[in-house]
């Protein structure tokens, strides 16, 4: 199910318009400063994201862009905020995966995902890696399936919380390998993955930067990344899909803005954080956390976001994970 790629281009369609030939609104774009929503806490992936992004903003723009971490109910208080702000251009949300996995769960929510919010660009992505403690006799992803197969239900799997982007992506993983695993979900990634190096917990996927330093100490294995392609920061370790073809699943980073913003301002962020995810810097910062640029057109990342709810509802259904 490679549905990044499929969606994902690194040419930004229409760049060829010029800043010049925009309508005023964007020529003059920003005439005050900028306040980019995060439905995260300080600290976490998305915000590493955002704050090596804004500062270049700033410099394009002549103008402060504001990060303003607005955490809770997996998204959706920054999200009702921004789906109810001006849309002037002068507010921006930077949404996750968790934005499609909630129209997956069929949630009812107090905005329209797909109306009141506009898409301007996925910008990037950052895969799981499957890891393993080292007790747990397996080194490949041919190995784990076997062992799952040989005990169906007596491996367990760890994850920050039920419904969460690793828990869909291992249910998808069980579901393709018909594999039976043990769900233990826990209030947050930090303590699942403690249980994992104690060995409480047996595998797990989770963003590239939370497990490596446990991958590089040695107290965890890594047996796969979840995206479509290997990683620098793990070049000698394959992809699920080089054992189980189609297998993708990453957890994504977008801009939206509010519904009835300017197009021409829409085009105008496209192209301006096209340029700075290009920059040298920001490529080997973003890097060094596990972050691949993944560039789109607004079409493309609204295509995206549908083609996620789709996925994901289809593997809460065939799973029969349970909707709180």
């Amino acid at each position: 199910m490679n549905i990044m790629r499929r969606y994902v281009s690194l040419a930004i369609a229409g760049a060829a318009i010029a800043i010049a030939s925009m309508p005023g609104a964007a020529q003059n774009f920003p005439t005050k400063p900028v306040r980019w929503v995060l439905g995260f806490p300080g600290g976490g992936t998305s915000d590493v994201l955002a704050r090596a992004v804004a500062p270049k903003l700033n410099e394009m723009w002549g103008q402060p862009v504001v990060i303003d971490n607005r955490p809770g109910a997996s998204g959706i208080i920054a999200n009702s905020l921004v789906a109810g702000a001006s849309p002037d251009g002068h507010t921006m949300l930077l949404v996750s995966s968790t934005y499609a996995n909630l129209i997956a769960m069929g949630k009812k929510l107090p905005y329209d995902p797909y109306r009141d919010l506009v898409p301007v660009a996925l910008l990037t992505s950052v895969p799981n890696v499957l890891s393993v403690h080292p007790s747990l006799p397996v080194k490949t992803v041919k190995d784990l399936i076997s062992l799952a197969k040989s005990k169906p239900g007596q491996i367990n799997y760890g994850t920050g919380g039920s419904l969460t982007g690793p828990h869909l992506a291992t249910e998808l993983f069980k579901l393709m390998t018909k594999i039976d695993m043990l769900h233990i979900p826990y209030k947050g990634t930090p303590p699942a993955v403690t249980d994992l190096v104690a060995g409480r917990v047996q595998v797990m996927m989770a963003l590239t930067p939370v497990v490596m330093p446990h991958l590089k100490s040695g107290r965890l294995r890594s047996i796969a990344v979840s995206g479509a392609k290997r990683i620098p920061e793990l070049p000698d370790v394959p992809t699920v899909a080089e054992t189980v073809p189609g297998y993708d699943a990453t957890t994504w980073y977008g801009l939206l803005m509010p519904r009835g913003t300017p197009t021409a301002i829409i085009e105008k962020i496209n192209q301006d954080i096209g340029k700075v995810l290009e920059m040298p810097d920001v490529v080997q910062k973003l890097g060094t956390v596990g972050f691949q640029v993944t560039l789109s057109t607004p079409e493309g990342l609204t295509k995206f976001i549908k083609a996620q709810a789709d996925t994901w509802k289809r593997v809460i259904t065939e799973a029969k994970i349970p909707i709180d």
